[in-house]
């Protein structure tokens, strides 16, 4: 008997691979869609944040003559962000010289007299100072700490050492230093502790890609990028290649030759 011959079987026997098939592919182009689109979107929705909170900020101490939409049907964003970026930059020229320097240094004599505003304004220049001056090695290492128990690691930023008068009332004898724990996912906020220099495994990973780690909670390894993974795989063939060929090499030239 033919196959053709056959009746053709129930449907209600045939499995649903078809749908199956098409539900699995549907979810497949779209988790690539929200793959694809994910990350542009929060990046647009962040620079417009950003954009828009420093227009309001600025906007208020532009005359209404100097404003883009007292002459434009609509408003420009990011002209709030220019003013305020040629406004810091003609401080910084103006702050150089001696006179800048002297009308900054009656301010901050004059903040220095008011016993609430002196404290928040010196503690402020330092953070400042120590972030933004490029001179500093605050928060650009990274290490492990036995936190919060035994056999429990965390990453921390590792900061500046501590100053003379908090090193001596420490209680151990060994050299500590100030280490910042990121919380996951949000590593703006976390906390602030000293711990002995020996208890710190310090790794080699920069800041960016242990903020990156502790954002993703784990999800995002440093050096899971595939192009790195193949770099470092054709850097490791090319090594194998090249101790293939010294070994052949050798074993030409110690070969005895044939007696004839």
């Amino acid at each position: 008997m033919n196959p053709q011959d056959l009746p053709p079987s129930d449907p209600a026997d045939v499995p649903p691979e078809a749908p199956r098939g098409l539900m699995a592919r549907f979810r497949n182009y779209f988790l690539t869609g929200l793959v694809v689109a994910g990350p542009i979107a929060i990046t647009f929705y962040l620079t417009w944040w950003f954009v828009t909170w420093v227009d309001g900020l600025v906007r208020p101490f532009v005359p209404i003559t100097y404003r883009p939409e007292t002459y434009l049907p609509f408003g420009l964003p990011g002209s709030g962000l220019v003013i305020a970026v040629v406004a810091l930059t003609l401080l910084g020229f103006l702050t150089a010289n001696l006179i800048g320097r002297t009308l900054v240094d009656l301010g901050e004599r004059l903040l220095g007299r008011i016993p609430a505003v002196r404290a928040i304004y010196r503690g402020v220049k330092q953070v400042f100072e120590t972030l933004f001056s490029g001179k500093g090695s605050s928060f650009r290492r990274v290490g492990l700490v036995e936190f919060p128990s035994p056999g429990m690691w965390s990453i921390v930023l590792i900061s500046q050492s501590p100053s003379v008068e908090i090193s001596s009332r420490l209680p151990s004898n060994d050299e500590h230093i100030s280490v910042f724990l990121p919380c996951a996912p949000n590593p703006t906020t976390g906390f602030f502790f000293y711990v002995p220099k020996s208890k710190i495994l310090e790794i080699d990973m920069s800041a960016e890609d242990a903020a990156t780690l502790i954002m993703s909670c784990g999800v995002v390894q440093p050096g899971s990028d595939p192009q790195k993974k193949i770099a470092a795989l054709a850097a490791t063939a090319q090594a194998a290649q090249a101790a293939r060929a010294a070994n052949a090499a050798n074993a030409g030239t110690l070969q005895p030759a044939k007696v004839e």
